[in-house]
């Protein structure tokens, strides 16, 4: 079952339908008692909000009897979401323009808001995107401009699924930045390509290229929808895959180079190094030096040893007063 957060309200807010006339038949709106629409959302803080609607009396209206709801509620957050526009609006700037990883941009928002980082990818996926391509159409008179007049250089290319997920997809022009078009695609076959493209070919644009990566379903789309529109593959894939062998040559370079050092100069480096002396010297008393290893070391004084060992393995005091108990016994 999952935990369920623990939010801490900082205000309420209950908003009032802003029309007074009905946009279909322009009567009068009766404001209705109930209050709906109750929902905790978290933006810059928690907020508790809920409207009261308005409804048309008209007998002959389409919209009669259906309650409208106030603008400013709509404004806070999505209509069945509980983050705020603003928190949004941070992760898609975050993650277009910072190029910031979702770790990070969890990191940064969960010292004011309560979300998960699986959350922050939801949001980004399933609400900045569309949200964008929502907006991005108000470019559709310059884009028509600029592909009478230039004509357009488009992009597709697709991020890498993880766990089996659909893939998400985007159409982009390039010497705009403008996304034409997205979507999340299940599959990546020749028929599922042509429907994603079809709609951008329905534009009727000049298109002067198209870009795109090697895959097997994309090639065959793109000579079906855009049979006369010269097709590039990403440049960047390319030479990553021509400077591979060489990579790979280079690296069996530097092992034989290796081999033939050390067969040369092997002998030199694998001489033994003299052996070092070690001395064991109890700290704060005063005792002689001594080699471990050697022949008074070995018979005539033992318990140095173990002394050393004991000072070793515990804490300074009780060490101590180990060697000093030794001590007094040899003498």
């Amino acid at each position: 079952m999952r935990t369920p957060k623990t939010l801490y309200r900082t205000s309420s807010l209950c908003f009032r339908c802003e029309l007074s006339v009905c946009p279909q038949c322009e009567g009068p709106l009766r404001l209705l008692d109930n209050v709906t629409g109750r929902k905790t959302i978290q933006t810059q803080q928690v907020l508790r909000v809920a409207y009261r609607p308005k409804v048309c009396d008209e007998l002959g209206c389409r919209a009669a009897g259906h309650p409208v709801p106030s603008a400013s509620w709509q404004q806070l957050a999505p209509k069945y979401g509980t983050y705020g526009y603003d928190v949004i609006a941070q992760i898609g700037w975050e993650r277009q323009m910072g190029r910031a990883p979702f770790a990070l941009i969890h990191a940064r928002l969960r010292a004011r808001v309560q979300v998960s980082e699986s959350a922050v990818q939801y949001l980004y996926q399933q609400k900045y995107l569309p949200l964008l391509a929502c907006h991005e159409r108000q470019h559709l008179p310059a884009l028509r401009a600029l592909a009478h007049t230039a004509g357009l250089v488009l992009s597709l290319d697709g991020l890498m699924p993880e766990g089996g997920e659909p893939q998400l997809w985007v159409i982009r022009e390039l010497q705009t930045g403008w996304t034409l078009r997205s979507g999340w695609l299940a599959n990546q076959d020749e028929a599922t390509f042509v429907a994603f493209l079809r709609p951008i070919a329905e534009l009727n644009l000049p298109i002067r290229g198209l870009l795109s990566d090697k895959q097997r379903g994309l090639l065959p789309a793109i000579a079906t929808v855009f049979p006369q529109t010269p097709h590039a593959l990403c440049q960047l894939h390319y030479l990553q895959n021509a400077a591979a062998p060489v990579a790979d040559e280079d690296e069996q370079l530097k092992l034989a180079l290796r081999q033939t050092v050390r067969v040369a100069v092997g002998e030199l480096v694998r001489q033994k190094d003299p052996e070092k002396r070690v001395y064991s010297t109890p700290t704060g008393i005063s005792a002689p030096a001594m080699r471990v290893g050697s022949a008074r070391a070995r018979g005539s004084e033992p318990a140095v040893l173990c002394r050393a060992g004991a000072w070793a393995s515990r804490s300074r005091s009780s060490a101590m007063r180990s060697w000093m108990c030794d001590w007094v016994r040899t003498r």
